[in-house]
């Protein structure tokens, strides 16, 4: 399995969802199918179709997330190398004439480009990793190469 990385919210938040889908959701959920199952021709029960749905969604959510947190390492703050950015480290980039734009690498598993935290495996994020302030990094991206230069490591 994978070693999958997560700062310590983030694995909180993980632990927290699975919690939250093993106690209240399944109940809920298993309400829900008995309700519909009380209510008549279970062929034509478009509510008992919807809660086996959600029921299957509930039961693979779960199963994720098992598998995500024992194979999870924690990134420890303080612990990187600040000189070269490393899981945890926070890069601001500028790519040619642009500004600089902040971004946080984290592991897959909690990526949230909206919030600035890209993945370790995605193609900007794979390609700052060991790199210095004032590299300049080419990423390989789907939609074609581009370079960046590293300002400054957080």
């Amino acid at each position: 399995m994978p070693t999958t990385f997560l700062t310590k919210e983030g694995y909180q938040k993980l632990a927290d969802e699975l919690e939250h889908l093993r106690t209240d959701k399944r109940k809920e959920v298993a309400e829900r199918l008995h309700e519909a199952m009380e209510g008549g021709e279970l062929i034509e029960n478009a509510e008992y179709e919807a809660a086996k749905n959600e029921q299957a969604f509930v039961e693979g959510r779960i199963q994720e997330l098992e598998m995500i947190l024992a194979s999870a390492r924690i990134i420890e703050e303080q612990a990187n190398d600040p000189s070269t950015i490393e899981v945890g480290d926070t890069a601001v980039v500028k790519e040619g004439n642009g500004g600089p734009e902040e971004y946080t690498i984290v592991g897959a598993a909690e990526a949230n480009p909206r919030e600035g935290k890209i993945s370790n495996e995605s193609p900007l994020g794979r390609a700052l990793l060991n790199h210095r302030v004032g590299d300049e990094v080419t990423v390989e991206a789907p939609g074609g190469t581009f370079t960046v230069r590293i300002v400054k490591i957080k």
